[in-house]
C-alpha cells in the first residue's frame, strides 16, 4: 500500500551536507521483514517507522531500523522523525517539547524553532575498554597508544567505544583498515578543535567496521551524546560545545551539545529534502 514518506537531512544547516534518514510515516500494520527490506534496499545508515503510541506520555512511537538490523535508539533518527513528523502535521502536547517512544524508552525532543534537540538517554554501558579490544581498535584506525589520551565505551544502544585523540587533526589522518577476522565494531573518534573555532568542540569520526568492510557515518547524534557526557564528567571538556562531523566523508555536520539542569541536550539542523509516498 501506498504510505507517506519524507526524507531528512539531519545535523547540517547545508542542504545534502548532513546525514539522510528515510522516514515513514504511516508504518503501523508493517511487518518487520518489510521495514528490513526497504531499510536494506534504502542503503542508508538508518530508516524509521512511526507508529501509534503506546506509553501515555508519548506523541508517537518510532522504530530504527539499520540494514538488517534494530537499534533501541539513535540520535539521528530520533531528530529527523520528529522533524518529519511535525512537518506531517503533528501536534505534540507541550509546543515546546514533543515525547518520542522508542525502543530504548521515552526520549524529550526539545523544540526551539529550527533547532531540535534530544535529552541523550543513559549509556547502557561505559568503563574502561579492554586492552585487547584497545588493541585490535587502534590497529583497525591504524594509529599508536601514544596518541590516545583516553578511551572508554560510550554504548547508548548502537553500541559505541570511544577513543580520545590529541586533536582534531590527529582524527582526520586516520585511515582505518578492516581487521583480518570478521566481525562488528562501532568506533568513535574525537580530537579537541583548535581553540579558536566557534563553539570550540571536537572534531568527530564514526567508523563502523563489519565483516570486512569499513563504514564512515556522516553525522552521528548518538555517539555525540553519549562520548560529550563521558568527556564532560571525565573532565575533558564543559559544555555548552559545538561539535564537527563529516569532512572526511564530504558533509559538513555540526552537532551543539548543552546541559539544563543535570541532562545532557543534543542537537543540530534538521530538513526535509524529500516527500512523496512509498509503495510498502
Amino acid at each position: 500500500m501506498q504510505r507517506r514518506f519524507q526524507q531528512v537531512d539531519v545535523f547540517s544547516t547545508v542542504p545534502y551536507k548532513g546525514n539522510p534518514l528515510g522516514v515513514v510515516l504511516d508504518g503501523d500494520g508493517l511487518e518487520d521483514e518489510a521495514m528490513r527490506n526497504y531499510s536494506l534496499w534504502s542503503n542508508l545508515s538508518e530508516a524509521t517507522f512511526i507508529l501509534p503510541a503506546r506509553h501515555v506520555q508519548a506523541d508517537y512511537r518510532f522504530r530504527i531500523l539499520a540494514r538488517d538490523r534494530e537499534y533501541p535508539f539513535a540520535g539521528h533518527p530520533a531528530l529527523g522523525t520528529a522533524r518529519a513528523w511535525l512537518q506531517a502535521g503533528g501536534v505534540p502536547r507541550d509546543p515546546k517539547q514533543l515525547i518520542a517512544e522508542c525502543g530504548a524508552g521515552l526520549v524529550p525532543i526539545r523544540i526551539d524553532g529550527e533547532l531540535l534537540s534530544f535529552a541523550s538517554p543513559p549509556a547502557t554501558r561505559t568503563g574502561a575498554i579492554g586492552r585487547g579490544e584497545l588493541a585490535e581498535m587502534l590497529q583497525i584506525l591504524g594509529i599508536g597508544t601514544e596518541q590516545v589520551v583516553d578511551a572508554q565505551w560510550v554504548d547508548n544502544g548502537p553500541g559505541w567505544a570511544a577513543i580520545l585523540l590529541q586533536d582534531a587533526q590527529q582524527v582526520l589522518e586516520i585511515s582505518a583498515q578492516a581487521p583480518q577476522r570478521f566481525g562488528r565494531w562501532k568506533i568513535g573518534v574525537l580530537g579537541a578543535l583548535p581553540p579558536s573555532t566557534p563553539g570550540g568542540g571536537f572534531e568527530v569520526r564514526a567508523l563502523t567496521i563489519e565483516n570486512g568492510a569499513v563504514r564512515e557515518d556522516p553525522v552521528t547524534g548518538s555517539l555525540n551524546g553519549a562520548a560529550a557526557q563521558w568527556l564532560i564528567d571525565a573532565g575533558h571538556a564543559a559544555a555548552p560545545l559545538v561539535n564537527r562531523q563529516g569532512a572526511k566523508a564530504g558533509r559538513d555536520g555540526e552537532v551543539h551539545l548543552e546541559m539544563a539542569d543535570g541532562q545532557l541536550w543534543v542537537g543540530g539542523a534538521t530538513n526535509v529534502l524529500i516527500e512523496g509516498n512509498i509503495d510498502l
